[in-house]
């Protein structure tokens, strides 16, 4: 029988934060994809005085504070919105759903779009939950695998391209009116039926003509992800399973000198003008074994989950190749695509697959921790 979970409708944001194991959850959404030393050091600060001190940094290049107490949520939200990291309303909040390509630059094209997106926000149909935006309009894409329903891109023809996620190619954006035209491919989405669909990929109707664009094309070559090591703008680190301890995220922004903090969705976070080198609580090596594990919070972080997981996950990524991903549950919240290695956690045990996401039908069934580190050379 298929185990049963709880789906639910919605990312949790500031203003309306979601209930975990260990309490709310409260997701932090930076402009821009940037925060000021300032804010880095309030957030942190916020999070070890309010919440459990740690902080996720999510697929979807947000960051969240964990453990927070309802009492506390006032106080909370309090200090964000002094650090200017909350939005005016819940309903704003909800919209902005924006990924920015982390390596803008003040005026080019990411920049421009994606702050002139947030000032049409308000001209948006509402959209489901979790249907989003990417503005990647550097010289090639870079978040190709990252979460979004509409994506404005470098184009193959090195125009900027409009792309519905899900189909190969996208429409060469007018001059001045790229975000009226993704406007209009969003309205005609919630008028065709999309928001029954919940995403655009899911949504299969014909794409319409959309006025000042031209002929079809697929996006331009991808580049590659930011990964640990120095970079021209300062020091790239790993977040081993997305997740730091505030003390140390402000210690590192600290001690390296660095002004600002790029965050991205690869659980890698760029400290703008820091000095190179190992942080406590950062990944600074680009092969360490936990940027190719995934898994989620697990039990007893979060309800729905039916077993522990990171410290197996961070037990078995040295001596599994490939790509690992230990799920709680059937839902893969961590990792929805396949892995080459996929542990899925049920009531008799964890099922084992190989090549396929979380929940799917197991190679193996009623597998223990143990069982599973005698099996993969990690006992």
């Amino acid at each position: 029988k298929p185990m049963s979970h709880a789906v639910y409708g919605r990312c949790p944001g500031a203003l309306a934060p979601m209930r975990s194991g260990d309490g709310l959850v409260v997701r932090v959404r930076p402009h821009l994809a940037r925060l000021t030393a300032a804010q880095v050091a309030g957030l942190c600060a916020a999070a070890r005085a309010h919440g459990a001190g740690l902080i996720d940094l999510t697929s979807r290049a947000n960051l969240q504070i964990r453990g927070v107490c309802k009492a506390a949520l006032p106080a909370l939200t309090e200090r964000l919105a002094a650090l200017d990291l909350l939005d005016p309303d819940i309903r704003t909040e909800a919209r902005r759903n924006i990924l920015v390509a982390p390596l803008w630059t003040e005026g080019d094209d990411t920049h421009r779009l994606a702050r002139e997106l947030v000032s049409r926000l308000g001209d948006l149909p509402d959209l489901p939950a979790k249907a989003g935006f990417a503005i990647d309009a550097g010289p090639g894409p870079v978040l190709g695998d990252a979460p979004a329903d509409f994506r404005i891109e470098r184009g193959a023809s090195r125009r900027l391209i409009l792309r519905a996620d899900g189909r190969p190619l996208g429409v060469p954006l007018p001059v001045g009116g790229e975000i009226e035209t993704l406007v209009a491919l969003v309205r005609w989405f919630a008028e065709t039926g999309g928001t029954a669909s919940g995403r655009m990929a899911r949504h299969h109707a014909a794409l319409p003509d959309l006025p000042g664009t031209g002929t079809p094309e697929p996006p331009a070559p991808a580049r590659e992800p930011l990964r640990p090591g120095p970079h021209l703008r300062g020091a790239v680190h790993g977040l081993a399973f997305g997740q730091i301890a505030a003390a140390d995220l402000a210690r590192a922004m600290a001690d390296s000198g660095a002004t600002a903090l790029r965050v991205t969705p690869w659980r890698c976070l760029l400290l703008e003008t820091g000095a190179p080198g190992p942080r406590a609580g950062l990944l600074w090596d680009a092969d360490a074994p936990e940027l190719r594990a995934d898994a989620c919070p697990g039990a007893p972080f979060c309800p729905q989950a039916l077993a522990e997981t990171r410290s197996l996950a961070r037990a078995l990524a040295p001596h599994v190749s490939g790509r690992l991903h230990v799920s709680g549950c059937a839902k893969g919240c961590a990792r929805p695509g396949p892995a080459d290695v996929t542990l899925t956690a049920t009531r008799a045990g964890f099922d084992l697959a190989f090549a396929a996401p979380a929940g799917t039908p197991p190679a193996e069934s009623g597998l223990s921790p143990a069982t599973l580190l005698a099996r993969f050379g990690a006992s």
